[in-house]
C-alpha cells in the first residue's frame, strides 16, 4: 500500500523504480523537509536540489546542510524488512534515525539504501536526517557538467550546479530474506541469464523462484537456490522468445520470489518479491559495423544533457521523462546519448517501453589525481547493477574528452592507464556491450573509436571527413578555450589499432542563429552519411541548456525556427546526399541564370535496396518540405541504392528558376511506387557582404 502523507501533495509521485518493482507496498518521502542551513532553517521540497527553483531554497554554492523529517514504518509491515532508499544525494550523506548515524554514502549519482528495520519498528516515529556536503570545488569528485569553484577547464559548457537530494526517496518493506540486485542479461535472443543477490536473515541456502512473463498467458518457470555467497545463478529459456528492438520494444517482467530462508522463525516468514523487466537483444561489433539482434545499425543520436530550467538534473514529474524520449523521437532520432549523467531510472524505463536506443555514461572529475580516478572508478558497479537490465542502453561511456584527464591521455602514462583501467573494470562488470573508454579522442582501450569535431565552414567539415574515414587523416582542430586551440587524434598511442573497429561521430554541430545551426545540420550530416565507414553519428544537442544555446530545441522545449528543415528528413534512414558545398546559410548557391548540373547520392541503412529516381523542382524560397512538388523540374536515370553503401551519383540537369531572387530547390527519391523515400533542399541566394561601416580602430 502506499501510505499518504500531508498535503501539499508531494512531487515525483511514481514508483522510482518500474524496473525493480515493489510498487505494491511503499511508502514515498518526497516532498516538503526541513533544511538545516548555516544561517536558518527553511522548507526544501525533495528531491530537487536546494540550488533550483523547485527546491523553494534556490541557493548555489550552499556546501552544507541537513534535511529533517518525520517518518513513520507502517503497521502492517510488520514481520518485513525495513529500507530505507535514496535514488541520489550530492555528494557526501550522513543520514541519522533520532540522532544516531545510520550510514554514510559517497557519490552524487548512485543509488544507495538504508536497513532499518531494527531502528524504527512498524508503528513507531522517528525524526530522519540526511546531514549533506557539496563541495563547491569538485574538481576531484565526479561531477559531469556541474560548475565549480575554482573554475573547471570546462567551465565554459558546466552549468548551474546539483546539491544535496536530487532524486526520489522512499521507504519499502521486504522480506526477511530478500533479492537485494537481480541481474537479467538477455543477449542469447532465447533467454535470460540471471543472476540473483540475496540479503536479509538467511542468504545461503534459499530458494528462489522466477517466473516470465510476457504480457501474454505464457510464462516460464525456474527454481534456484543461492549457494554460500547468496548467490543463485540460472538460465530461463523461453519457448516462443520475442526480441527487443527500436521497432518492437517487447518486454518481459521476471517475478523473482524469495523464500524467507532456512532456519527462519515460522512467525517472521515473510518471502520476498520484486518485478524486474528486462528484453531479449543483443548489440555487438563485428570489425567495423555495430549489429543490433544480428542486423546491422547505424546510429543517429543525439545528445540530451538532461537539465530543465526550474528544477535542474532532477525533471519536474515523470511527463517530462517521456516527452524529452518523445522530442528525441519525433525529431528523427533512434538513440539519445544522455551526457556525463546517471539520469532517472524512470527514464530509462521508458526508454525500454518505447524502443530508443542509449548512450549512457557517468560524471567525471574535472582534474586527475589517483583519489580522482579512484572516485570515478567506484562508480561504475552501482552504475552497472542498477541499470544493466535495461535494453535500451547499447553503449557504455566512460571518460569524455578527457575530463579528469588534464586533456593529455597522450603525454600521461598515468592518465592513460587510468582510461584503460576503467574500461577493464566495466569489461569485467558487463561484458554484452561496447565500451568507449574515453568519448572524443585519444582512445586507449575501446570497442567504439569515437570523435567530436565541430567546424563552421562546410568546405573544411567536408574535407577532413573524407580523409578522416579514408584513415589519411587522425586528427582534427578541437578548441579548448578561447585562446587554446589543439590537434585532437582518434587515437591515444601509435599502438591503437587503425582498423577494424566501429569509428562513429558522438559530437557536432554548429551555427550561431537557430537557422545557421539547421543549415550545419543539414549539410553536415550529409557529409557523415556519404561515408560508409562511419557506424553513425550523434549531434549536438536536443535542448538548449542555461546559456549553450545549442538545441533543436529551447530550454523549454519548445521548438526553434530552423528555416523549413525537418530533421526528420536528415535523420531518416535514406537520405540524399548532393555533391555541393554550400556557401552561406540561406544561400546554399548563388540563383543559377541557366541550367546547371546536380549529382546525388543515396545514403540508405535499410535491409533491402531501394530502386528510384530522384527528381527536383523550384519552389518559392523559404517553402518546406511537407510534399514533394507535384511536377518536377528535373528527374534523374533509375538509381539504386544497397544497404550501407552509398550509391552511385544521380545526375539531374536543372533549369535556371527563372528571373527572382531567392527560390528552394525541392529534391527528393521516389522508388518505383511513388512513394517519397528521402528529400533535402538547395537555397539559392545572394549573399550579403557583411556591414562593416563605422568599425573604428585605434591608432
Amino acid at each position: 500500500m502506499t501510505v499518504a502523507l500531508p498535503r501539499p501533495e508531494y512531487p515525483r509521485p511514481e514508483y522510482p523504480r518500474p524496473d525493480h518493482d515493489r510498487s505494491d507496498r511503499w511508502a514515498p518521502l518526497n516532498g516538503t523537509w526541513e533544511l538545516d542551513l548555516p544561517d536558518a532553517t527553511v522548507p526544501v521540497v525533495v528531491p530537487f536540489a536546494w540550488e533550483t527553483a523547485a527546491s523553494g531554497v534556490a541557493r548555489t554554492w550552499l556546501e552544507h546542510a541537513t534535511y529533517r523529517r518525520s517518518v513513520t514504518v507502517p503497521a502492517e509491515w510488520s514481520g518485513s524488512r525495513v529500507l530505507l532508499c535514496f535514488g541520489a544525494v550530492h555528494h557526501r550523506a550522513v543520514v541519522r534515525l533520532d540522532g544516531a548515524v545510520l550510514a554514510e554514502h559517497v557519490g552524487g549519482s548512485t543509488p544507495f539504501e538504508v536497513d532499518v528495520t531494527e531502528v524504527l519498528p512498524p508503528g513507531r516515529s522517528g525524526v530522519l536526517e540526511v546531514e549533506v556536503d557539496a563541495p563547491a570545488d569538485k574538481r576531484s569528485i565526479p561531477h559531469g557538467k556541474q560548475r565549480s569553484i575554482p573554475r573547471d577547464d570546462y567551465d565554459g559548457v558546466s552549468f548551474t550546479p546539483t546539491s544535496g537530494i536530487w532524486q526520489s526517496v522512499w521507504m519499502e518493506p521486504r522480506g526477511r530474506t530478500y533479492a537485494a540486485a537481480v541481474e537479467l542479461r538477455g543477449d542469447s535472443l532465447v533467454g535470460f541469464d540471471v543472476t540473483v543477490r540475496v540479503t536479509g536473515d538467511a542468504p545461503r541456502g534459499t530458494a528462489v523462484a522466477l517466473d516470465v512473463a510476457d504480457g501474454s498467458d505464457a510464462h516460464e518457470h525456474l527454481d534456484l537456490t543461492t549457494d554460500d555467497d547468496g548467490v543463485a545463478r540460472g538460465r530461463v529459456e523461453l519457448v516462443t522468445p520475442q526480441r527487443w528492438s527500436p521497432q518492437d520494444p517487447h518486454l518481459y517482467t521476471v517475478a523473482v520470489r524469495t523464500a524467507p530462508g532456512p532456519g527462519v522463525p515460522a512467525e517472521d516468514a515473510t518471502s520476498d518479491v520484486v518485478r524486474v523487466t528486462g528484453g531479449l537483444r543483443r548489440i555487438e561489433t563485428r570489425g567495423e559495423a555495430l549489429f543490433l539482434n544480428d542486423e546491422r545499425l547505424y546510429v543517429t543520436g543525439v545528445l540530451d544533457q538532461g537539465y530543465w530550467p526550474a528544477s535542474g538534473l532532477t525533471a519536474p514529474d515523470d511527463a517530462a521523462l517521456v516527452a524529452d524520449l518523445e522530442l528525441a523521437r519525433d525529431l528523427g532520432y533512434t538513440l539519445v546519448r544522455k551526457h556525463i549523467k546517471l539520469e532517472d531510472p524512470r527514464w530509462l524505463h521508458h526508454a525500454d517501453r518505447m524502443g530508443m536506443l542509449v548512450w549512457a555514461e557517468p560524471p567525471a572529475p574535472s582534474r586527475f589525481s589517483e583519489a580522482a580516478a579512484a572516485a570515478f572508478e567506484a562508480q561504475l558497479e552501482p552504475m552497472v547493477r542498477r541499470d544493466g537490465n535495461h535494453p535500451s542502453i547499447v553503449i557504455w561511456g566512460l571518460y569524455n574528452e578527457e575530463w579528469g584527464l588534464d586533456w593529455d591521455i597522450p603525454g600521461s602514462p598515468e592518465r592513460a592507464a587510468a582510461a584503460a583501467r576503467a574500461y577493464d573494470l566495466l569489461r569485467t562488470l558487463d561484458t554484452t556491450r561496447p565500451v568507449v573508454d574515453n568519448s572524443g579522442w585519444s582512445h586507449v582501450r575501446t570497442d567504439l573509436v569515437d570523435w567530436h569535431y565541430y567546424d563552421e565552414d562546410p568546405a573544411a567539415w567536408a574535407s577532413n571527413l573524407a580523409a578522416l574515414a579514408a584513415g589519411t587523416l587522425e586528427e582534427f582542430p578541437v578548441r579548448l578555450g578561447p585562446d587554446f586551440v589543439v590537434d585532437k587524434s582518434f587515437y591515444g598511442s601509435a599502438e591503437h589499432p587503425r582498423t577494424g573497429v566501429p569509428i562513429l561521430n558522438s559530437e557536432y554541430g554548429a551555427g550561431f542563429t537557430s537557422l545557421e545551426r539547421a543549415w550545419h545540420l543539414r549539410w553536415q550530416t550529409q557529409e557523415l552519411r556519404r561515408h560508409d565507414r562511419f557506424a553513425g553519428y550523434v549531434y549536438t544537442e536536443l535542448t538548449d541548456v542555461e546559456h549553450e544555446m545549442a538545441g533543436l530545441l529551447d530550454a523549454d522545449r519548445r521548438p526553434k525556427d530552423l528555416g523549413g528543415l525537418d530533421p526528420r528528413d536528415v535523420n531518416a534512414p535514406t537520405t540524399l546526399v548532393l555533391d555541393l558545398v554550400p556557401r552561406h546559410a540561406g544561400a546554399d548557391i548563388t540563383v543559377p541564370d541557366g541550367p546547371f548540373s546536380l549529382d546525388v547520392h543515396v545514403s540508405h541503412h535499410g535491409t533491402a535496396p531501394v530502386l528510384g529516381r530522384v527528381r527536383a523542382a523550384w519552389v518559392a524560397d523559404g517553402t518546406p518540405l511537407h510534399e514533394a512538388p507535384p511536377v518536377p523540374d528535373a528527374e534523374s536515370e533509375p538509381v539504386k541504392a544497397e544497404p550501407f553503401t552509398l550509391s552511385e551519383a544521380a545526375r539531374l540537369t536543372i533549369p535556371s528558376p527563372g528571373a527572382v531572387s531567392a527560390a528552394r530547390l525541392h529534391v527528393w527519391l521516389v522508388d518505383d511506387d511513388e512513394h517519397v523515400r528521402a528529400r533535402t533542399f538547395v537555397d539559392a541566394a545572394p549573399v550579403e557582404e557583411p556591414n562593416r561601416r563605422g568599425a573604428r580602430r585605434a591608432t
